[in-house]
């Protein structure tokens, strides 16, 4: 649907791009780690440590079965509402910028509904195994029930709070904690590139004018 557009070519790649990398790097943990196995790529602030969850980004939870398929559910309508955007933004020639981080965020979105899809239906258990793709007796969930793998982990800073601190005084503090994915990752990079430059991507038509004849004027001074 994007054959007349250079850029939304450019925009299919970069989600199949995200797409191959981010289950290649899944399907890879998956049959090479067991659930908790871990190790370290960069000293103690970058390690590769997997771990699984059945809910939202960067590990949250929601709640149990009935959460996880309403969460699906909603997964699949929000994917087909970006893919939507995505369409008209490219029909109406928006900004690039704007146009590659939604991108992102699709290509995040489909990459962590896929593992909610289907994962449970290809893989067996990773608890004090390595799981097997395919195995013979069957996955370990069914459709829509598939636990989201995650594997990236910085713990960059690692302390205490000072103990005047209330409620926490004392405790370990650990930034950053959550474990996460290529597809969170790339959600994230969309939507702060979406935050950082809003008024460029979302300036008006005489916003648009007003920048051109700036920069025609600039260039023939």
């Amino acid at each position: 649907m994007f054959k007349e557009f250079s850029i939304g070519k450019k925009a299919i790649s970069l989600v199949m791009l995200v797409l191959i990398l981010d289950q290649a790097f899944k399907i890879w943990i998956k049959t090479h780690m067991m659930i908790g196995q871990e190790f370290r790529v960069f000293g103690d602030w970058f390690i590769i440590h997997f771990t699984e969850n059945n809910g939202m980004a960067f590990g949250m939870e929601f709640g149990g079965k009935i959460g996880k398929i309403i969460l699906s559910l909603f997964r699949i309508i929000a994917i087909s509402g970006i893919a939507w955007y995505l369409y008209r933004l490219v029909e109406q020639k928006a900004n690039r910028g704007l146009i590659l981080s939604v991108a992102l965020i699709l290509a995040g979105a489909i990459g962590n509904i896929l593992d909610s899809m289907f994962y449970g239906l290809i893989f067996n258990e990773s608890y004090g195994q390595v799981a097997s793709l395919f195995p013979p007796e069957g996955g370990y969930s069914s459709f829509l029930y598939g636990k989201v793998v995650d594997m990236l982990y910085f713990p960059v800073i690692h302390g205490q709070y000072p103990h005047w601190v209330p409620f926490l005084g004392g405790d370990d503090f650990l930034f950053f904690r959550p474990v996460f994915n290529l597809a969170d990752s790339s959600i994230t990079i969309g939507v702060v590139i979406i935050l950082l430059f809003q008024k460029r991507f979302f300036g008006t038509k005489e916003d648009a004018k007003i920048q051109k004849i700036k920069t025609d004027e600039s260039i023939a001074e």
